[in-house]
């Protein structure tokens, strides 16, 4: 009679048990239906298999589940609102049985400290939304820098851990500037602390400039002391017809007046208002059809006093709250109407300022080489040369326009992100923009912090 072996145990089935007895059961998430949302990301091009999705609600939770990934070699992923656009908040789609990652949602730890009146900073809590914070900030008589149109879902770890931009870098710069202290549990689950918020700290390396950035490479934010700013004031809104990017960035420089503070500058084509205009359902916003449209932000006291030199040109201005806001929705509202055709590749990189204008030219004749493309646009923020391409067509998984629009912004002196990050999307491309020096220090940076590669595997670093 042969010796009959105990059946193992389903390893979903122990993690789930495990990770209930540190988060509670109700957090940890092993539905398939309900993992969907976790598992694909915004723009549907990028999903994978999960072994879990659990929910912690502390940083010492935190701590004790990456504890138990490391003793197992369990792989992780951590993520905020899940808007990000190059695979770096999901998991890889060819993961092998065994090797899923467990997704950690921070979304829990969405808590707001008191804004500090002398310093103008706040402690939040990892899983806030960019729009809480903003309106807490307001709440209490300061502005936070960063703004983005996925600003109700966008988290703030999330906006730390790939050093979101937005609309304001002109202003008051990307994310990084931002942040004057940090919380996060390394791979080992030993917790990083450094939340004073202290503006001359010069004791040793910037943990935390490290870790805005990391993508989830090196550990995982649970908490963020920002810096705040004082509000600007009223301002005044203007969309403005340009024949091409060359007339788009001199409007930038002469429509200013002198000695007003400039709050944004951004850039719609053509095929981007058209498409806004559809899902707006809303009619075109000017007089004229133009190639491109420049939106300008100026702080001037809301009385269009700060825009100059314009009496030749096709204009709507915004000075109430509710025109500035419409105006701003043309804007605001391109990403999701590209998406309104189906599965788009979204692609975001940075041009410097002198070479933009001959770069697009090129982007168009390059995509145009692509017969499956169906519809192609350009949208973003002039001011800081960061520009998100649009194209619609090719399969969701066929990237060869991808890499060819990626080529031609290293051609030009660019970089093939400039504020979602690298992803896995751009994983194999990342010698683009970066010298093998530079990567070869990341790499040590990131073999030193995480030695069993358990942190966000793929990402930034093609295996």
């Amino acid at each position: 009679m042969t010796d009959r072996q105990p059946p193992r145990e389903d390893p979903h089935a122990e993690a789930a048990g495990v990770l209930a007895g540190i988060v509670g059961q109700a957090h940890v998430i092993t539905d398939a239906g309900l993992m969907e949302q976790y598992v694909v990301d915004w723009a549907r091009r990028w999903r994978g298999p999960a072994l879990a999705v659990v929910r912690p609600g502390s940083t010492q939770e935190v701590a004790e589940v990456l504890r138990w990934c490391s003793g197992r070699d369990v792989p992780v992923l951590p993520q905020g609102g899940n808007t990000g656009l190059v695979g770096g908040s999901v998991p890889a789609s060819a993961s092998p049985p065994g090797e899923e990652p467990l997704i950690v949602s921070l979304r829990r730890l969405d808590h707001l400290g008191d804004v500090d009146q002398l310093s103008g900073q706040v402690t939040v809590g990892a899983g806030a939304t960019l729009g809480d914070v903003r309106r807490h900030a307001a709440a209490a008589g300061w502005s936070y820098g960063v703004d983005l149109a996925a600003r109700d879902s966008a988290t703030i770890g999330g906006t730390v851990a790939t050093n979101a931009g937005g609309i304001h870098v002109i202003a008051y710069g990307m994310t990084r500037h931002q942040v004057v202290g940090i919380e996060a549990v390394l791979p080992d689950g030993t917790v990083l602390s450094h939340l004073s918020g202290l503006l001359k700290d010069n004791t040793g390396y910037d943990l935390g400039s490290l870790l805005c950035g990391s993508e989830g490479t090196l550990g995982v934010i649970t908490a963020v002391r920002l810096r705040l700013h004082r509000p600007e004031g009223r301002t005044t809104v203007a969309l403005i017809g340009c024949s091409g990017y060359d007339d788009a960035l001199q409007r930038m420089v002469t429509a200013v007046a002198p000695q007003v503070r400039l709050l944004a500058a951004e850039v719609i084509d053509e095929p981007g208002m058209e498409l806004a205009c559809s899902v707006m359902g809303a009619p075109w916003p000017l007089a004229e059809r133009h190639p491109v449209m420049t939106l300008l932000e100026v702080v001037d006291g809301g009385d269009a006093s700060g825009l100059v030199g314009l009496d030749d040109a096709d204009v709507a201005i915004g000075i109430d709250a509710a025109e500035r806001a419409r105006l701003w929705e043309f804007r605001e509202r391109q990403g999701e109407a590209f998406s309104s055709l189906g599965v788009t590749h979204k692609l975001d990189v940075s041009v410097p300022l002198p070479v933009l204008a001959e770069c697009a030219e090129e982007l168009r004749a390059v995509v145009a080489g692509f017969a499956d493309v169906e519809v192609f646009g350009v949208f973003g923020h002039l001011a800081d040369g960061n520009i998100h391409v649009e194209i619609h067509g090719p399969d969701a998984d066929d990237d060869a326009v991808d890499m060819a629009v990626l080529a031609c912004v290293a051609r030009h002196g660019g970089s093939i992100s400039a504020e979602h990050g690298v992803g896995r999307a751009k994983a194999h491309e990342l010698h683009l923009t970066r010298s093998a020096a530079e990567i070869a220090a990341m790499r040590a940076l990131k073999a030193a912090w995480d030695p069993k590669g358990l942190m966000n595997p793929g990402v930034i670093f093609s295996e």
